[in-house]
């Protein structure tokens, strides 16, 4: 069976895809996604990224980011285990 150029790019575009929707989490009734799943997907470091969105704040609605609080983070890590690690 021979698989076209095109169908190959929607099977990596469904990976991409999966991987991203993976990343996103539900807090304070938001889809949010973690400071270090963006810079990873970005290829940067997550000190850099968050670097570069403060001297941008302008650039970004006010809501665009907040900080865990100390018990958020916890259930995050009790409901993700690959979060464990960080």
């Amino acid at each position: 069976m021979e698989i076209t150029i095109t169908e190959q790019n929607r099977k990596i575009e469904n990976v991409i895809e999966l991987a991203i929707i993976q990343r996103i989490h539900e807090i304070r009734g938001k889809r949010v996604m973690l400071d270090f799943d963006l810079a990873e997907m970005y290829g940067t470091e997550t000190k850099v990224l968050k670097q570069s969105v403060k001297r941008n704040m302008k650039r970004f609605p006010n809501d665009f980011m907040f900080e865990l609080a100390k018990n958020e983070w916890n259930e995050l890590v009790t409901n993700c285990d690959q979060l464990e690690q960080v």
